[in-house]
């Protein structure tokens, strides 16, 4: 089980710190304009905001086990990540993106499960 959580954990971080990487180095109204049209209905700052969140995440998710520091960040990042693809999927759905709802539903699985797992029997 615990090489499944790392597994998911390091999943969920590399797919989080790319994709906030990714709202954080590049224009907002590029990225509407191509993969993310969601970004034209917010601001530079919520954007950028929306970054910052998804690679602390994805810090939060490893770093403390590495580390062996602060453990209770590694499932707080997890549920906030979930929140996270949770918001994804209904701009997707507002957006009438159905065909884009595989990937938020995947990752919030992957977060819970890894939540659920590091609040519990497998804490750090």
């Amino acid at each position: 089980m615990e090489t499944a959580l790392w597994v998911a954990q390091v999943m969920l971080a590399t797919i989080f710190l790319l994709t906030g990487a990714t709202k954080l180095t590049q224009p907002r109204l590029v990225m509407a304009a191509g993969p993310m049209t969601w970004a034209a209905d917010v601001s530079d700052t919520e954007f950028r905001a929306i970054g910052v969140l998804e690679v602390l995440g994805a810090f939060g998710l490893v770093l403390p086990g590495v580390l062996h520091v602060a453990p209770l960040l590694t499932p707080l990042a997890a549920a906030g990540l979930a929140l996270t693809m949770v918001g994804a999927f209904m701009t997707h759905l507002r957006h009438g993106e159905t065909n884009r709802l595989a990937v938020p539903i995947v990752l919030f699985a992957l977060a819970v499960f890894v939540a659920l797992a590091r609040f519990g029997a497998y804490s750090l």
